[in-house]
């Protein structure tokens, strides 16, 4: 019998071998004869890795248990009767117990009956994957003992094996050892119509690849490794070997999403619109209101299978923290596979990408202006859900487009795209929330429709570079200049010693605006929780103002104040009619619950994983080299901050390397 159940071990079946070998085993002599590359995993094991062999499954929990200091055993490994492998587990080499010996002076008991081990099985295309995992051990592990365990003799730290090419066939083929595929089960093609839920940019499942442009991958990773030992990339191989779906991330991006990991962005664009370079990226805002990159993946289409391959490979690198709202753009496959790997984050729809369609869905209707603005005044203008349904509803009706598909789609994920259903969420100014409202491409002047992959991936370090200074500089104009206040208010001047100057720029409006609503009145009162009608002048259409009335809840004992237009969830900063009710009750400063720690330029953030001396082998020069790498990287961090740290921070290299150059001297 071939298939056998994965939750229960086969036993006593006639068609299955069962091999048990332990501790210095086969596998152990396979890891050091075959020269697979020597790679420090970032990655614990996770249900639905794969990989190409048996070999690669037992080498890749090999190091990662070198990493974490335990040894590996090859408890069980099942046959079919035509004596192929088609299962296999792996266990921490404290598993099990041995058994008693009748010796004048057994040896010690050296097992704990450790329950940790990974499952993994053969599946129909040809590659193993990860079934089980439990991670958990019940015994004490530590890195710097891991040399002392048969299964990482001849295993080394530190390098990586490089990406071959296939000679001739290097167009399409790019194959590689250090990868972790983590694949869709069940999932297919999404059934799209109108464009709505996605198109597939290639139907022969695989990257659409140009001459040269595998070469300028396998370049470009070389380069990004050298520059950075925590690069990181997982690649997706189809069933002939094909590139399929790729995605990369860096140690800055990995540590900035540790900071700015609450809202995430989608941005899939290229896909949508059919660029050359097929790019999905991950983008979250930092702490001047700017975007900053969280990773990249190029996909071969939009398809349910290659979104959750992709956010499962991103999900896995940032260690299984998923975000608390994602936005995305308006698209079925997407939407399907959040929903399967976000089930519990707030999956919203980017309202700028939805009304950029407009002309393109709209256009050929008659009084297409007039639609058009109604939509606007519905989407952006409503403060209530009712005030929105009546909008739609008068919209649809006095322009006869009730039955139009691409309006009834609109409505049917209104509650995904509307801010007026959205004010629950918390999305750090990522939303657009008003007409017009853009948020820019993290490539923005590096990647058009036609730019080819050779030249976005040559360009790739020089955008990053740019959106690195902004940043930089943002941080010491911050810290080095103090903001010119416009006002002497009190809310102003608190938050100008704890806030950036770009935040403080914004949220400055809010404190002009709230000068200018002219009533603000109490209008009920129950229990503690007083209500207050806050009339304020807006802008309408961009041409003419209209009065609205905002409905403000203030509960004293508790300090909370809740506006009904919920900018302070949108935004992130309380909005001028939550600060006019503040004010008129005497508050001087702004509660704490209302200071966000992710706006404030007095906490340091430092962009490089924090790390440890475990697990140096100081007699290793990799091992020397990484160290020194990683710890250099945080100095250069901290000396880049002011021109007084920079140079102390030279004063100190230079002093550094005199006394190494004197040690040379006596050597």
């Amino acid at each position: 019998m071939d298939d056998v159940s994965l939750n229960s071990e086969p036993v006593g079946d006639d068609d299955v071998d069962e091999l048990e070998i332990e501790g210095d085993c086969a596998m152990t002599e396979y890891a050091s004869q075959t020269g697979l590359i020597q790679g420090e995993n970032p990655l614990p094991p996770v249900v639905g890795m794969e990989f190409e062999s048996y070999e690669d499954v037992y080498y890749f929990y090999n190091c990662y248990a070198k990493e974490q200091g335990f040894g590996v055993r090859v408890s069980n490994t099942w046959y079919r009767k035509s004596k192929e492998r088609y299962r296999g587990k792996l266990s921490c080499s404290s598993a099990g117990f041995k058994k008693k010996s009748e010796a004048n002076r057994p040896r010690p008991e050296t097992r704990t009956g450790c329950p940790a081990m990974i499952k993994f099985r053969l599946m129909e295309n040809k590659r193993w994957r990860i079934i089980e995992v439990e991670l958990d051990h019940n015994h004490l592990i530590s890195p710097a003992s891991g040399k002392f365990y048969k299964s990482h003799k001849q295993i080394g730290l530190g390098t990586k094996r490089a990406l071959q090419l296939d000679g001739a066939e290097e167009v399409q083929k790019i194959r590689l050892f250090r990868t972790v595929i983590i694949d869709a089960e069940g999932n297919g093609q999404a059934d799209v119509n109108d464009g709505e839920s996605g198109n597939t940019l290639n139907q022969s499942n695989q990257l659409r690849l140009k001459e040269g442009d595998a070469q300028a991958v396998y370049n470009f990773f070389c380069r990004l490794q050298l520059m950075d030992p925590n690069f990181f990339y997982v690649v997706d191989l189809n069933e002939k070997g094909c590139l399929r779906n790729l995605f990369w991330t860096d140690a800055r991006s990995r540590a900035a999403y540790g900071y700015f990991g609450d809202v995430v962005a989608v941005d899939t664009t290229c896909l949508t619109d059919n660029y050359e370079v097929p790019l999905v990226s991950f983008v979250g805002v930092n702490h001047h209101g700017q975007s900053v990159l969280l990773g990249c993946g190029l996909l071969s289409g939009e398809t349910i299978e290659s979104y959750i391959w992709l956010f499962r490979a991103w999900l896995t690198c940032m260690l299984g923290r998923p975000p608390q709202a994602i936005i995305t753009d308006q698209c079925g496959a997407l939407q399907t596979a959040i929903a399967d790997v976000f089930p519990r984050a707030s999956h919203c729809l980017c309202s700028s990408h939805i009304m950029r369609k407009a002309p393109e869905k709209l256009s050929g209707l008659f009084e297409y202006e007039m639609i058009r603005m109604a939509l606007n005044r519905a989407v952006y203008y409503s403060l209530r859900p009712e005030e929105f349904e009546a909008a739609w509803d008068e919209m649809i009706q006095r322009h006869g487009i009730r039955d139009h598909e691409w309006i009834k789609t609109l409505y049917e994920d209104r509650k995904r795209w509307v801010p007026v259903y959205l004010k629950e969420v918390f999305f750090s100014g990522m939303l657009p929330i008003q007409p017009n409202e853009v948020v820019p491409s993290i490539f923005e002047g590096y990647l058009d429709k036609g730019t080819p992959l050779k030249e976005f991936l040559d360009k790739y370090d020089q955008a990053l570079h740019e959106n690195h200074q902004v940043e930089a500089s943002a941080d010491m104009e911050s810290h080095n200049s103090g903001y010119m206040l416009k006002s002497r208010c009190y809310f102003m001047l608190q938050l100008s010693k704890l806030y950036t100057n770009d935040m403080l720029r914004k949220f400055e409006r809010e404190i002009e605006g709230m000068y200018r609503v002219f009533c603000t009145r109490q209008i009920t009162y129950e229990g503690p929780i007083i209500t207050y009608m806050v009339r304020e002048q807006v802008e309408v259409d961009g041409d003419r103002r209209e009065t609205k009335d905002f409905e403000v809840l203030y509960n004293a004992n508790e300090m909370d104040v809740l506006c009904v237009c919920g900018l302070f969830n949108f935004r992130g900063y309380l909005c001028r009619h939550a600060l006019s009710v503040l004010n008129k009750n005497g508050i001087e400063e702004i509660p704490p619950q209302y200071i966000l720690s992710r706006w404030r330029k007095d906490i340091k953030r430092t962009y490089v994983p924090n790390l440890s001396h475990g697990g140096i082998d100081v007699n290793n020069p990799v091992h020397r080299y990484d160290h020194l790498y990683k710890c250099i990287v945080q100095v250069i961090e901290e000396g880049r901050k002011s021109q007084d740290r920079y140079k102390d921070t030279l004063q100190a290299l230079d002093e550094i390397l005199s006394k190494l150059h004197l040690v040379d001297g006596h050597l």
